[in-house]
Parts: structure tokens; sequence; C-alpha cells
């Protein structure tokens, strides 16, 4: 689950991690009086969408204006806002869809001296956190590993003890913190790997990570995401998602209870399992088609799930095609027939319907689907299913 910049830094100022003040706004009245009750000279503000490049985004109905902007005056903050709230930002990460902007933070300005990188995330090969730093601050993370990979360093630390001080020293040295900022960055950077691990965080950079002209580190921007799974453990943490910023089909599938992701092809795919759907997905490339969907009904699929499945396949209006891989383990195959043929029903299609089953009862299932007299395409295995998903396309 991810949360936005002010979410991010409000939770780390209450774990004790120092912060820039900031005022969230949500009008342009608002975003005038935040910047008068910051009371400095200089204030940013910043779009908040659930989207990196946000300072070099453009708004569609706004070209000339930035996603992230200096202000000087609480006219200034008034005048933004009323183009920045309610409008479509595109970023590189947003795609050319966008994002609708809500919400805008008002932030105080640094005197800054230096500008760095830091994230925490879960490394699997070491099987645990890493810091990742560098001293490109501002820049993608990849575009420095790309470009400059000696200037990334990495500190992979163990979650029962913590940034040890010695790891602590190892990073200031590599991103040459001398005097007061070394002094911070032995209060900074253990303080934020322990708010990683105690909010079982999924990935938090902060990026630029400054230094101030007075020495401290402070997070000029934070970009948090959390493990879905352990949300139940943090009820402060799960109030904070904002359905708005999400895929309202990708949504609607969590709630009933199914893994879906939506993606930009034209054949859906409902399968059992989520390494069969990737299978599932890699056969149709391998045959020409493209998935519209990652989608994984689960082993313990019923009428309901394998219907609300159909229903959010079909919404997409890029589906030309559905492909239904079932192994039947846990769940029989006639029971899924059952489920589909009920489905079919209540849904209705108006795409070719691919069915490839396999497992327990799997030949009366296949009888079942042969009987029911539905305009439905039987596959015998999965390059089969591929292949006749694909060919539906052309015909």
């Amino acid at each position: 689950m991810k949360i936005h910049e002010y979410q991010g830094k409000q939770l780390l100022a209450a774990a004790g991690v120092k912060v820039p003040r900031g005022i969230v706004a949500r009008t342009p009245d608002e975003a005038a009086a935040a910047f008068a009750e910051l009371g400095g000279e200089i204030a940013v503000m910043k779009s908040q969408i659930h989207a990196g490049g946000r300072g070099k985004g453009r708004f569609r109905e706004q070209p000339e204006q930035p996603g992230v902007v200096l202000i000087r005056s609480a006219e200034e903050a008034r005048a933004n806002a009323e183009r920045m709230l309610g409008n479509t930002l595109v970023t590189i990460q947003t795609g050319e869809a966008g994002k609708t902007v809500n919400v805008l933070f008002v932030e105080q300005g640094l005197n800054i001296a230096r500008e760095l990188y830091l994230g925490i995330v879960v490394d699997r090969e070491s099987g645990g956190p890493v810091v990742i730093a560098s001293s490109e601050g501002g820049m993608a993370i990849e575009d420095v590993a790309a470009e400059t990979p000696e200037k990334i360093f990495r500190e992979a630390f163990d979650i029962g003890v913590g940034l040890l001080p010695s790891q602590v020293q190892n990073l200031s040295d590599k991103l040459g913190l001398e005097g007061q900022a070394a002094r911070s960055a032995e209060v900074f950077l253990p303080k934020l790997c322990q708010f990683f691990v105690e909010n079982d965080c999924s990935m938090a950079e902060i990026n630029p990570l400054v230094v101030t002209d007075e020495g401290e580190l402070t997070p000029l921007d934070s970009k948090v995401s959390f493990d879905d799974n352990a949300l139940f453990r943090h009820g402060d943490v799960a109030e904070l998602r904002d359905l708005s910023e999400e895929d309202e089909a990708e949504v609607r599938a969590g709630n009933a209870g199914l893994s879906y992701v939506n993606l930009d092809g034209n054949i859906g795919c409902l399968v059992n399992g989520a390494g069969l759907a990737m299978s599932t997905m890699d056969l149709i490339k391998l045959h020409g088609g493209e998935p519209a969907n990652f989608l994984d009904v689960g082993g313990g699929a019923n009428v309901e799930a394998v219907t609300e499945a159909f229903r959010i396949i079909l919404a997409d209006s890029n589906v030309k095609a559905v492909l239904v891989n079932i192994f039947g383990g846990i769940m029989k195959c006639d029971t899924i027939v059952e489920a589909i043929l009920e489905a079919y029903e209540k849904v209705g299609f108006s795409v070719p319907l691919v069915v490839r089953l396999e497992g327990t009862n799997v030949e009366l299932a296949r009888n079942m689907l042969a009987d029911s007299g539905r305009d439905i395409i039987t596959a015998t295995d999965l390059t089969d299913a591929a292949k006749k998903v694909v060919a539906t396309l052309s015909a």
C-alpha cells in the first residue's frame, strides 16, 4: 500500500525522525493560509499523487504549471493552487493518463547545502532490508545505477538489532558526511531503519535527503509503501489508504478476495494460482497475444468469485477475448465448470471464451462444457489454449 508524501512525513515525525514543517491544503485559500502560517520568505508547494517525477511533470490543462513549485507569497500560493487542484498531472511515472491532484502540501523552505539519495527496500537476495544511499540526490536512482553505479552504496542490516553505529559510519564516510552532518546521520539513519521495520514497510525512499547549511539531515521528500499482508497489524497506517489513487478494478478485485493487476493487452485471463497465472500470460505473449490482466481467483474459487472476476475482466473495453486456465487441485474441475456456466449466464459474453481445464474430475468437467450448449471454446492443454485464444482475435 502506498501513501502520500505528507502522510509519510507525519508518520516519520511521530517516529522521532526530524522533518520540515508542512501544511496540507485542499483549496486555494488553504494554500494561501498555509504559506502565511509557515511564516518564511519562501515555501514549496507540492502536488500529492502516488507517483514520482512530480517536479518535472506538467498539468494537462496547464502545460506551463509544474507539479512542484516555489512560492514567495500567499497570493502566489493561491494562484498556483487554483491551477493545480482538480487538474491532471502527467509525469514520467503516471503515463499519459496522469493523476488528478486533490491535495497539496505546502512546506517550509530550507537552506540546502547538499542533496543525497536514501532508500530502504527489502532485499530478497540477503533476506532482509538494505539501505541504499547515493551522493546523487534528486536524480532517479535507476539513472544513477545506469550512469554512475559506483556512486550507489548498500548496507544490509538485521531487523533485530537495526542499523549498527559502524554501518552508519560506513555510510557517512562513503557519502562524505563530516562534522555536524555525520552526527545528524548517527540519529537520523537508525531511526529511519527502525521506522521501516516497525511499520512493515516494503519501501521507504527519500529523494532528495538534504543536508542543510546547519548540517542537519532532512527529508525533502518521502515515498513510503507498506506490505499489504501486514496491514492487519497497523490499523493507523491502513486508514491512510487513498482509494482515489488506485486502479478502480484492482480495488474492486481486492474487495472480492481476488488478486488482480490491470495490464495493457486485449486478452483477459482468469486463472487459479499465481504461478499458473504468470505462465499463462507468458504463453499468450509467446504465441503473439497480449494479456489484459493478471487475475488469480485462488484455490477456493466459488460462483460469486468467478462471476465477479468475469465482470471485472469484461469491464475493460480493451478485452477482446478471455482465457480461463484452471488446474483443479483443491477445487475440483466440475465445481469450477459449474461456476463458469453460472457466471456465463449472469454476466453474458460478447467476446470469445476459451477454457482449459486439468486436474480432479477433468473428464466430467469437459463433458459438462460440451453438453452446456454455450459458445465456449475448449482446449486440451495450455499451449493449445494460448494458440486458440490468440487465433480468435484474427477470426
